[in-house]
């Protein structure tokens, strides 16, 4: 009967021993196995060979067995038939010498008999004890039963060896010496438990990869040097269409050609992003070799289904494009040759230089946004992201939402998960807050606090996100006009009024007219695939009949009038007189020449040129009445300056 010692098995934090053998050995190994109650649960079996298979197999079905201890043929046929670790009884130099010992008390005629592979050096024995020593070795019990026979008819008359040695030797009539100690069993126990332990500490390990493998939406397969397959994840099982234990084992060539990891095994090098087509579905392959300590132990293939990822990109673009939308323009982009553009150009540099907060303040269409990302691109923050979000474009309630997100369950409708908010996609990158004049003062509170504090808080969150984010901002309003009448925040103008530029009006820089017309004039015959050159005559005219006319709508105005142009030239007669191209302009865009720009009615003429004056005042007043300074900063001339002030 099996006989266990230690705590219950029950209790599966101790390993689970079990030590095999009859005879003399499982004596001796039921006398030591209680030493190890602290430390494993050891259970004894008083069986072997074929039936010690079928005992431990059964076992290890109720509660998984860790080691299995056995000694002799009987250990070494353990070995080759279980599936788990087994560890020898090992017979020392020390117990050889004490079994030598008591027999040659008994005889001078002494045989050792030991299994194969286990038999030591005789020569130091022989001659430390005077002692010729007759010496056989056995792998079945058949063949011990021949040594011990061929021996006893040699004249020996005390065998040394294992139990069933020592037992055949009694029933032969010869004495027979039992060769192992409790030493050496004890022994054997100890490395038991250190095996044990170690094979739960790699199981652990292996368990927690083999979770982090199961969630992972890529399919993943490891094998070993000779490309046995040790782990295969459920996604990998999913795109192949197959049972993980089905493959568990086997090499990877024999299972699927196409996935084969002979190479990486051979050369040691990876191949990534690989299209295969496997079992008729396209994947792609990631194949790395696996080196521990300097050495190659196997490799890892990686797939991804090409659908998924595309699902994933349509997702990604749709959830961010809307909102935040990659950088398109750098600052030599931006059109003109004048004084006052090239001094804007030289700002923005400056600009790009600082992590300070950015405020841009002009009409629509002066190229606000432009600016704005040219000066994120020449900023060391150019590989991250850009965000932009029209102040103006979004509703209150949105606005909050889309600025600072909100948590799963902040308000009826909130997207299971939360969502992150503008800010936080910008982290490390650049946020531009167009028509930020517009802001609800409600939000403007927000909005200071993350300028002060470089942190955000989401919608129904109580614990702050920190965000590391540069912010440009832009307005066509005058934010102290605002802040008179209680519709802007002071001290958060103060916030975003740190480096300030102001865009110049088409009107005051008709030199740049040209260039910029003949620059919207490429893109746009590209665009409509229409010859330049026989369209220029047209932007001639445009640029020559515009010159009295004060570009309400600017250089997005001039874009919708070349576009406009360009449309109807392609039914016109390209090739055509300078009076022809001249008639052309007057009929396409009939507000070149009305006596009042048809996007500005007398009185909100009269309040722009209003608060331009209180600007250029404004301007003036902090240059301390420095026309020049006023002027430089204004980014317009000296005469220009003076005619604005004119009552």
């Amino acid at each position: 009967m099996p006989t266990s010692y230690g705590i219950s098995p029950a209790r599966i934090g101790l390993p689970q021993i079990v030590a095999v053998g009859f005879r003399r050995i499982n004596k001796m190994l039921q006398q030591v196995a209680p030493e190890f109650a602290g430390q494993a649960t050891v259970e004894v079996l008083d069986v072997g060979f074929e039936e010690a298979v079928a005992r431990v197999k059964a076992l290890h079905a109720v509660r998984p067995i860790d080691v299995v201890v056995a000694a002799g043929s009987n250990g070494g046929y353990l070995r080759q038939h279980l599936d788990m670790p087994v560890v020898l009884v090992k017979v020392g130099g020390f117990d050889l010498m004490q079994a030598l010992t008591r027999a040659k008390r008994l005889s001078s005629r002494v045989g050792l008999v030991t299994y194969e592979g286990m038999a030591p050096d005789m020569a130091p024995f022989s001659e430390l004890f005077e002692l010729a020593v007759e010496q056989r070795a056995y792998r079945t019990e058949d063949e011990a039963l021949s040594c011990v026979q061929a021996l006893k008819d040699l004249g020996v008359t005390v065998l040394v060896g294992s139990g069933m040695v020592a037992d055949l030797a009694d029933q032969m009539g010869l004495t027979g010496v039992f060769l192992y100690s409790s030493d050496a069993v004890r022994e054997a126990l100890n490395d038991a438990v250190e095996v044990a332990r170690a094979s739960r500490i790699e199981l652990a390990k292996r368990e927690r990869l083999n979770t982090i493998l199961a969630q992972l939406s890529d399919g993943v397969i490891a094998v070993d040097q000779q490309e046995r397959i040790q782990t295969l994840n459920p996604a990998m099982a999913q795109l192949l269409g197959v049972l993980p234990a089905q493959w568990l084992g086997r090499r990877l060539s024999d299972l699927s050609a196409d996935l084969s990891l002979q190479s990486t095994l051979r050369l040691g090098t990876q191949e990534l992003e690989k299209i295969e087509r496997v079992k008729g579905k396209a994947l792609i392959v990631n194949r790395m070799p696996i080196v521990e300590q300097g050495v190659l132990t196997g490799a890892v293939l990686s797939c991804q289904d090409p659908i998924s990822i595309q699902r994933v990109d349509r997702h990604i673009r749709t959830r961010i494009k809307p909102n935040a939308p990659g950088t398109r323009y750098q600052l030599d982009q931006f059109l003109g040759q004048s004084d006052a553009i090239e001094r804007i150009r030289q700002l923005a540099r400056r600009c790009a230089r600082s992590q300070a907060t950015v405020l841009l303040v002009g009409e629509s269409g002066t190229g606000k946004e432009l600016i704005a990302q040219g000066i994120h691109m020449a900023s060391d923050r150019r590989d991250l992201p850009f965000v932009a979000v029209n102040c103006a474009a979004v509703s209150e309630s949105l606005l909050e939402s889309e600025l600072f997100g909100y948590e799963e369950g902040a308000f009826t409708g909130a997207r299971r998960g939360g969502k992150i908010g503008l800010f936080e996609a910008a982290h490390k990158g650049t946020i531009f807050l167009d028509e930020v004049g517009e802001m609800p003062v409600s939000l403007q509170t927000r909005l200071l606090r993350v300028l002060q504090e470089r942190e955000v808080l989401r919608v129904g969150a109580i614990e702050p996100t920190p965000v590391n984010v540069r912010v440009i901002a832009a307005t066509h309003r005058d934010l102290m006009a605002h802040v008179e009448r209680g519709l802007f925040r002071l001290d958060l103008f103060y916030r975003l009024n740190i480096l300030r530029i102001d865009m110049p009006p088409l009107r005051e820089r008709l030199d740049d007219l040209l260039p910029i017309a003949l620059a919207l004039h490429r893109q746009v015959c590209a665009r409509l695939k229409i010859d330049v050159d026989r369209t220029r005559p047209l932007i001639d005219a445009l640029v020559e009949q515009a010159a009295p006319y004060d570009w309400p709508g600017n250089v997005r105005e001039l874009e919708n009038i070349v576009e406009r142009m360009m449309a109807y030239a392609e039914t016109a007669q390209l090739r055509m007189t300078r009076e022809a191209a001249i008639t052309f302009v007057q009929t396409t865009a009939p507000e070149l020449f009305s006596p009042v720009p048809v996007s500005a009615s007398p009185p909100l003429k009269a309040r722009q040129a209003e608060t331009e004056r209180a600007d250029i005042l404004r301007v003036l007043a902090e240059c301390g009445g420095d026309r020049a300074l006023a002027s430089e900063r204004l980014g317009i001339s000296r005469t220009t300056l003076w005619r604005k002030l004119k009552p």
